[in-house]
């Protein structure tokens, strides 16, 4: 029979909140006194792993190796969450050699974990435990055994995992992080297995990736044409400027809209020719350069394109801030 409910005040409210976080922060401390050779031992072995890390627990534990494979894989150690009592009707064929799994129990005894341990057995497959002390069916049957500490869960009838479900996630995290140093794993290697976000488009998106680079579409005019002229060909690009060449079509200024902009201020004429009004010297950059980067470079600079000039000083493309913001690069 359910107990009536009880009216907090605001008061008691945050007070529990409070005294809940408190004992989570109090296993975690436990959890640091667990951390010893047994931890680095683990890590040798997923380290030397030929296969996957197959990570699986019953209840709160499985949802928490749902989130620890998830974090191996996304950080260098192929890894996938295989349910243990789906794994006894067929699933464990997920398990084969060369695999290591990793097995979370908080009191070790989980019945579901029991009953695939001949088969791992059978196998050779190296058995990692996460329980909270060395006691209980899956710590004896395991190769390396990692406690959590017995610590006190913050539900308050001491029975919902709660503290022992953060220290496993820490633990699972300080596994992860142990094994990114260990393989020098880059940004770049953690980029491409997150394509689709957005560090995955601002560390693989290059230059090459957005810049324009049709040669009838590249806004050119020759240092000696007229102003009257090159605002046809701006007008045209649709690129806010065009780039200056010389006689033999090589890169020798740009001039932009807000070139045009502080000229008029001043009173130009339409008939001045470009040289006199152009930017010399154009900042420029390699078309593999990241694109996160040329944004960088538009920003410290105060400018809104950039051009990519080959090695006879012809142009060969450009990118805008406009392409860069579009594509999502920040």
């Amino acid at each position: 029979m359910n107990s009536p409910e009880r009216n907090l005040t605001h008061e008691q409210f945050i007070s529990t909140a409070i005294d809940a976080i408190n004992t989570e922060k109090a296993a975690l401390a436990l959890l640091t006194e667990q951390i010893d050779d047994r931890f680095a031992q683990a890590c040798d072995i997923i380290l030397a792993c030929q296969g996957r890390v197959v990570v699986t627990g019953m209840g709160k534990s499985g949802l928490i190796g749902r989130k620890i494979a998830a974090t191996f894989a996304s950080t260098g150690t192929p890894s996938f969450f295989m349910h243990p009592g789906e794994a006894g009707h067929g699933d464990l064929g997920m398990l084969v050699k060369g695999d290591v799994l990793l097995a979370i129990s908080n009191s070790g005894e989980s019945d579901e974990i029991k009953m695939l341990l001949p088969v791992v057995k059978h196998l050779n497959i190296p058995l990692i435990s996460i329980s909270r002390d060395k006691r209980g069916m899956l710590p004896h049957a395991a190769d390396i055994i990692l406690t959590l500490g017995k610590s006190q869960e913050a539900c308050p009838l001491n029975l919902a995992p709660t503290s022992s479900t953060t220290a496993t996630l820490a633990l699972g995290d300080a596994l992860a992080v142990a094994l990114v140093h260990a393989r020098n794993f880059t940004s770049e290697d953690f980029a491409l297995s997150h394509p689709a976000g957005a560090l995955g488009r601002q560390l693989l998106t290059r230059v090459e990736d957005l810049m324009h680079t049709k040669t009838e579409d590249l806004p050119l005019i020759n240092q000696q044409a007229p102003l009257q002229e090159a605002l046809f060909i701006m007008s045209a690009g649709r690129l806010g400027m065009t780039v200056v060449t010389d006689a033999e079509k090589k890169v020798v200024g740009i001039f932009t809209d807000g070139d045009l902009r502080r000229g008029l201020e001043k009173g130009i004429d339409l008939q001045t020719p470009m040289r006199e009004l152009m930017v010399s010297s154009p900042r420029r950059i390699s078309k593999s350069m990241r694109a996160s980067d040329a944004l960088s470079v538009m920003n410290e600079n105060a400018i809104s394109q950039l051009l990519i000039i080959d090695d006879d000083q012809r142009l060969e493309a450009i990118i805008t801030v406009h392409d860069l913001l579009q594509a999502g690069v920040k």
